[in-house]
Formats: C-alpha cells, sequence, structure tokens
C-alpha cells in the first residue's frame, strides 16, 4: 500500500534473494555481524537495510567514497573502500579480530580465500553470484578449523511452492518494515524499455547505488 508499481517491481528479485540467503539459509539473528559484498548494488542495499532491521550489525565493501556515505545512510555500521583497503583487515580490526559471522558474496574469485579468513569461528558463507570466476583454487583448512558452513542459492530453479514460502515469510516480517519506511527500494535510475541498452551500459559501468529499473507501456 503506498508505492507505485515502479516501487513494487523493486521489491521481488532483491527481498527473496536476501531473505532466503541472509535469513533462512544464514539464519542472521540480532546481534550478530555481516559483511555485504557490492553494498552499494540493490541486493547489498537491501541486505544493508533488512540485516541492520533485524538487528545485527553491518560492514559491506564498495568502490568510492560516494558508495560509501549511500551504504552508510542505509544502516551499514562501516562501508570499506575495497580499492584502497583490505577488507579482511578491516573487517578483522571492526570486530577484535574475531572476524562476522556472516558473509553475503556475490564477487568470488580472488575474494573466495579472503572471504574464509575474514570469517569468525562458526561462520557462514552465503554465495549468491560470482561476478569474478566460479572457478577457483581454494585452502579449505578453514572450514575445518572454524567449523564454517558454506551454501549457496538461485531462485529461479525453485518451485511455485518454495517461492511462495518466501513471499509468505516477508509478507509476515518485511512488508511492515516497508509500510512503516524503515526500509525500502533504493532506485538510481529509471530507463524506457527502449532504451535497455542504455541501462546494461550503466550498470557495467558499475557508478549505479541501488536498483536500475525499466518502464514499460501502460504503467
Amino acid at each position: 500500500e503506498g508505492y507505485s508499481l515502479l516501487q513494487a517491481a523493486a521489491l521481488p528479485e532483491n527481498f527473496f534473494t536476501v531473505w532466503t540467503n541472509v535469513f533462512q539459509r544464514g539464519k542472521l539473528k540480532s546481534g550478530e555481524t555481516i559483511l555485504v559484498h557490492g553494498g552499494s548494488s540493490g541486493i547489498g542495499l537491501t541486505a544493508i537495510q533488512l540485516a541492520h532491521a533485524f538487528g545485527a550489525q553491518v560492514f559491506c565493501t564498495v568502490g568510492n567514497a560516494e558508495k560509501v556515505a549511500a551504504c552508510l545512510k542505509a544502516g551499514a555500521h562501516a562501508a570499506i573502500d575495497y580499492k584502497l583497503q583490505d577488507f579482511v583487515e578491516e573487517v578483522l580490526k571492526l570486530t577484535d579480530q574475531k572476524g562476522v559471522i556472516a558473509i553475503l558474496d556475490m564477487v568470488g574469485g580472488s575474494y573466495m580465500q579472503r572471504n574464509l579468513k575474514a570469517l569468525a569461528v562458526e561462520g557462514r558463507l552465503l554465495q549468491i553470484a560470482f561476478l569474478q570466476s566460479s572457478k577457483v583454487e581454494v585452502d579449505w583448512v578453514s572450514l575445518m578449523t572454524k567449523r564454517l558452513t558454506f551454501t549457496g542459492s538461485t531462485l529461479r530453479p525453485r518451485s511455485a511452492q518454495d517461492k511462495a514460502q518466501i513471499a509468505s515469510e516477508l509478507h509476515a516480517q518485511v512488508w511492515p518494515l516497508l509500510a512503516a519506511g524503515s526500509v525500502s527500494p533504493i532506485i538510481h535510475q529509471v530507463f524506457d524499455l527502449k532504451d535497455a541498452a542504455q541501462a546494461h551500459v550503466l550498470m557495467e559501468s558499475s557508478q549505479h547505488i541501488g536498483k536500475i529499473m525499466l518502464t514499460v507501456a501502460g504503467e
């Protein structure tokens, strides 16, 4: 209620993805710590807002000062500029060398080994995409010594029943936050459908903060 069709369309993929990975599979709880990679993306900003709303301490990685500011505004306790800082070192400083309990990663590649270093004992690595390679050599010893959990998922192959369960939990636990305005979709720019190629150029430039949306005739 109170949302335009465009705002409503910004909800499903982001909120379904974050809910199922961070809260259903990742079991993030109030008082725990989470590192969100790609914090200024649509997924990242949703994860920051929801984790913060449910009482977690949120850190994130971003690529410039403007994105740092946007993530702090969204509820991150600290935003790490990965171009200037080593996120493993910064996370360990922020957690008194303990590491974070959860990491939401969409990068993969060279981040895989570093994620294991940044996780605390009993930590959970939540993989949702691979912007870098999905094939990488990793020393998994810390998986055993720290008793880590590594999990991942995709939404599209899930059954209609699974998706309905996610929707039901979102309706009960997250929609009240949306109605109250404490959580909201963050839209960077809107393009006409005919200009979809320009939207892709913007996305590939990684200059956006939040979602890139397309409008269709008759909205």
